[in-house]
């Protein structure tokens, strides 16, 4: 697995679906900072709701799957999932079928966030229960408080990359700074 953090601001991203696991989805992707098409041809009420503008009825054809980067399919019938993935990879779009391995390009991982932090533990869909396990021990390697401290060495790096500081200069800032919230490991 390689793993990378996919800004949504550059990427199209859909997400296909009908129910509880596609609400469950949208959250997620929501906690991102993603904001994606939604498509369903039969939503369920909850779903309805919270995907609310960006709600397209019915399921993509060839041409609109071709126009994402990355699409998330949660809940469908084998088939029905197994044809728009096979779609996505035809057009050469990144594809997740959520629980089958066989029809996923990428996997998505338990995460934790701290602020601007965002820590991940994927297992390559061998076992996501195992990966919530160590998110879980991330959470708590990682208190809160590095919110804060990323918030405040984000700003006093852009302050210093103004200036013409180099990045020795800011990597030593940053020590600092961790330091100084308790957050250095020794």
């Amino acid at each position: 697995m390689i793993p990378i953090h996919l800004d949504p601001k550059y990427a199209r991203i859909a997400l296909i679906g009908r129910s509880e696991l596609t609400v469950r989805r949208l959250a997620w992707l929501r906690a991102g900072r993603a904001e994606p098409d939604v498509w369903s041809d039969d939503p369920i009420a909850e779903l309805a709701e919270s995907a609310a503008g960006s709600l397209q009825l019915g399921l993509p054809g060839a041409n609109l799957i071709a126009s994402y980067h990355a699409i998330w399919i949660a809940d469908l019938e084998p088939d029905v999932a197994a044809g728009l993935a096979g779609l996505a990879r035809a057009a050469g779009v990144l594809v997740n079928v959520e629980d089958v391995l066989a029809y996923c390009d990428f996997h998505t991982p338990a995460v934790e966030r701290r602020g601007l932090l965002t820590l991940s533990a994927g297992t390559g869909g061998a076992s996501p229960a195992a990966a919530r396990v160590a998110r879980a021990q991330l959470a708590r390697a990682f208190p809160p408080i590095w919110a804060q401290a990323l918030a405040e060495i984000s700003a006093a790096r852009e302050a210093l990359r103004a200036t013409g500081a180099g990045p020795s200069v800011v990597a030593a800032d940053a020590r600092t700074r961790l330091a100084a919230f308790g957050l250095l490991a020794e």
